[in-house]
């Protein structure tokens, strides 16, 4: 890591530019059609019709040059590759566990975790389960149950580690429903809440009370590496140790973990289960070998193999770190300032726009994070993700409204390595933009839903 010059403010980009793509620009008058044809959601719309896309930060970052090196090494063979083995020695270095099955992406991780350790009549606590997991875990009919921190619940609270579990009412839970508890899972960083990291002090207690029970505990750990720099960061006595040592740190807490290495693995394809436990890993293989493939290889290609096992190499370094989190610092006060309000703290991969705060006139379940995601598209061509009622909201039992999200955000999710300053400095001139215009936004309606997962192709119509 390179010392840090206090007599200059600006945080460069820790890398340089050798391969370049054009953006598509298009105007409002045509974005205005691309809603209407997409049914208003955004992740209908074609990549072609976006000019920046903060959509998700999830395989659409920029490889390195030692990466695409590393891909020419790649073994293609079906049993045995070379490439496998080198990965292995990587996430075991890294994680400490002896078993590692690479998977294709992170989902496919939970579909195999839940498949055997979920079920009906089952329980899975969770700081905050994501989209996908919770639908992994009611798929199989358990119950997932978030038991985030009540710091969590005000998205102007300065707190440190609003991304913590609820550690009182964990302890109730294991004590009163053990028998249903297959797992406890801890999400790093706390992306439902706000991309919010989670202590080690918290990470032990989940700890101590998981062994009191005899419950395994298991990391979501999709951004591993944004974690183990904010407890560098913010965390009283661990200033001194590197993030790969913090890192090490937080897997040695957990009985396992699985990664959607499309995150902090810095590749566009690519995903890991690892653990300890030798009968649930045999359950796995088997499972693995029949929806992803050979365990060598889990669905990837040896090529990706290669860029997955230096991406969780590069993902630890700290002048990387620095300005990834530097920059979602950057973008969050940029909104502030135009006139919308963001969830703070600032998060290390995404700035998540309060649109509950920014517009209370839009009640829940007329989706305001869906109209202020529209709206940035629609202003300035910049592709968005609605964290709210759309995404997390329940059906009434009794055939009313549905029942809202916890929060109503617009999540800004930056990929890794791709934009600079000036796209960054154009996104905050938007949102101006439309804080601005901001009495004139409307709620939206459902006109299709999916039984799961809805918000991935739902149809909507604006009021």
């Amino acid at each position: 890591m390179n010392p840090v010059d206090v007599r200059f403010k600006t945080i460069i980009e820790p890398f340089r530019l050798k391969v370049v793509e054009p953006l598509p620009f298009t105007t409002r008058a045509e974005r205005l059609e691309r809603l209407e044809a997409a049914g208003h959601n955004l992740f209908q719309l074609h990549a072609d019709q976006v000019t920046i896309d903060l959509l998700t930060d999830s395989g659409t970052g920029a490889m390195s040059a030692a990466q695409w090196s590393a891909m020419f090494r790649g073994d293609e063979s079906y049993a045995g590759a070379t490439s496998f083995y080198r990965l292995e020695e990587v996430v075991r270095e890294l994680t400490g566990f002896r078993h590692v099955l690479p998977v294709h992406q992170g989902r496919a991780a939970e579909k195999l975790l839940f498949a055997v350790l979920g079920g009906p009549g089952k329980l899975v606590p969770s700081n905050s389960h994501f989209d996908t997991t919770r639908a992994h875990v009611e798929h199989s009919g358990a119950e997932a149950r978030d038991l985030a921190s009540p710091a969590s619940a005000d998205t102007q609270v300065e707190a440190p580690f609003k991304g913590d579990m609820d550690l009182a009412a964990l302890e109730e839970l294991l004590e009163r429903e053990r028998a249903r508890i297959p797992l406890v899972c801890v999400t790093v960083t706390n992306n439902s809440a706000g991309g919010q990291p989670v202590s080690l002090a918290n990470l032990r207690a989940v700890r101590a009370l998981c062994n009191r029970a005899g419950v395994p505990l298991f990391l979501d750990a999709a951004r591993f590496a944004e974690n183990a720099y904010f407890v560098k960061l913010r965390e009283p006595g661990e200033g001194g140790k590197s993030v790969r040592a913090i890192a090490r740190e937080m897997f040695a807490l957990a009985d396992g973990c699985w990664i959607s290495a499309k995150k902090d693995g810095m590749v566009n394809i690519g995903g890991l289960l690892a653990l300890h436990d030798d009968g649930l890993a045999r359950e796995l293989r088997n499972l693995l070998i029949l929806h992803e493939g050979f365990p060598t290889y889990g669905g990837l290609a040896g090529r990706d193999l290669e860029a997955l096992a230096v991406g969780l190499t590069e993902v630890t370094d700290e002048d990387y770190l620095r300005y990834r989190v530097r920059t979602v610092e950057y973008l969050s006060k940029g909104c502030e300032a135009a006139g919308i309000p963001v969830l703070k703290p600032f998060g290390g991969h995404a700035v998540y726009l309060d649109a509950r705060r920014f517009l209370p006139h839009v009640p829940p379940h007329e989706f305001p994070g869906q109209a202020l995601a529209v709206a940035l598209y629609r202003e300035g061509g910049i592709r968005s993700c609605e964290i709210g009622t759309l995404m997390f909201g329940r059906k009434d039992p009794r055939g009313g409204p549905d029942l809202p999200a916890p929060r109503e955000l617009v999540r800004l999710a930056l990929p890794r390595r791709v934009y600079t300053q000036a796209h960054i400095d154009y996104v905050i001139e938007v949102a101006a933009w439309i804080a601005k215009e901001r009495a004139s936004l409307r709620g939206y309606r459902l006109l299709e839903e999916a039984p799961v997962l809805r918000h991935f192709t739902a149809r909507l119509a604006p009021f």
